[in-house]
Parts: structure tokens; sequence; C-alpha cells
């Protein structure tokens, strides 16, 4: 009898031990790959602020030469403006949060673009050598930020697939683990845009 006890409890006390390894294990992993993808997006963050800094610089350059594009100029500063103000917690992040923040990240897009159109009509400014640099920084700002958003998409792919998958699909309902929205091209990106001059 004290030999079928003695089994039992340790029967008892593994698997409690299993259970618990697979709660806890599951539950760290969850935590784990949901900073991550905080990180992924602060850091998605940071290059758009990167860029935000760098565009006061750039109108100044360009208004030396170009006083008369003032509409441009108050586009890109106001555009600049919108998309600083938006500021999205991370735990918290939804499809609407990033939409918000992709449209106004996409409207200043285009005021740099019409900003960029309107230095063509000056070629004094094309070979200045601080407009030229800040040229450069914003373009290698650009590429940072598309590796930045690529990166971002990863580490939530990583996530949605482990909160969906079983039996961390159980604990991340339990635990309130929610799927975190990827950053998707927008509508019409597919088409090439007409510049001219």
């Amino acid at each position: 009898m004290k030999k079928g006890l003695l089994i039992t409890l340790g029967v008892i006390v593994v698997l409690v031990f299993i259970l618990y390894r697979l709660f806890a294990g599951t539950y760290n992993e969850m935590v784990d790959k949901e900073e991550t993808v905080a990180q992924s997006w602060a850091n998605v963050e940071a290059q758009y602020q990167r860029r935000a800094d760098l565009i006061p610089n750039l109108v100044n350059t360009v208004k030396g030469f170009a006083e008369q594009e003032k509409e441009v100029l108050t586009g890109v500063v106001e555009a600049r403006s919108k998309a600083s103000s938006i500021q999205i917690d991370p735990s918290n992040l939804d499809a609407a949060q990033i939409q918000q923040f992709q449209q106004a990240q996409g409207q200043l897009s285009g005021a740099l673009s019409r900003l960029l159109v309107t230095v063509e009509r000056y070629p004094d400014l094309k070979s200045n050598q601080n407009f030229l640099d800040l040229q450069a920084q914003l373009e290698g700002t650009e590429n940072r930020i598309t590796v930045a958003r690529n990166r971002f998409n990863e580490a939530a792919t990583e996530y949605n697939k482990l909160i969906r998958s079983f039996p961390a699909n159980i604990f991340a309902g339990m635990y309130g683990f929610e799927r975190k929205p990827l950053f998707e091209s927008k509508e019409g990106a597919e088409r090439a845009p007409e510049v001219s001059f």
C-alpha cells in the first residue's frame, strides 16, 4: 500500500511539473515574442522620427533657394507636424492605429516628394553640398524605415503564429495575448508614381 501511494504521489508530482513547464514555458515565450514586437515597433518609430528630424534642415536649405515655393514648404512642415503628433502604445497596437500612423506618414512622404520635384527647378540648389548631404541622409532614412518595417512585420508574424498555434492559443486567450497587425502597402502602391517636371 505504501509503495502504491509513493508511485501515485510521484506520478502526480511529475504531472504537476510537466503542466507547470507547459504553462510557464508557453507564457514566457509569448511574453518574449510580444516584447520583440514592441521593440520592433519602437525601431520603426525611431526611423520615422529620424526622418522628421531631418525635414526642418531640408526645408531651411530649400527655403534659402526657393523662397517663392512657400506653399510646398508649408505643406511639408504641416505634414511633418501631423505625422509627429501620432503616438502609438506598442502594447496596445491595433490595425486602426497602424493605418492612422501609416496614413500620416504617407502624407509626409507625398509632401516630401512634392518638395523634391520643386527642387528640380533650382539647379543651384541641386549642387549645394548641404542639400546633397540632407538628400542622401533622407534616402538612407527611407531605406532604414523599410528595413525597420520589415523587421516589425517579421516579429509580429512570429508572435501571431505563436499565439495561434496549439497549445499556446489556449493560454493566449486566457492571458489576453492578442494578434498584432502588420504594416501593409497602401492602396495603389503597386503602380509606379508619375513624376513630372
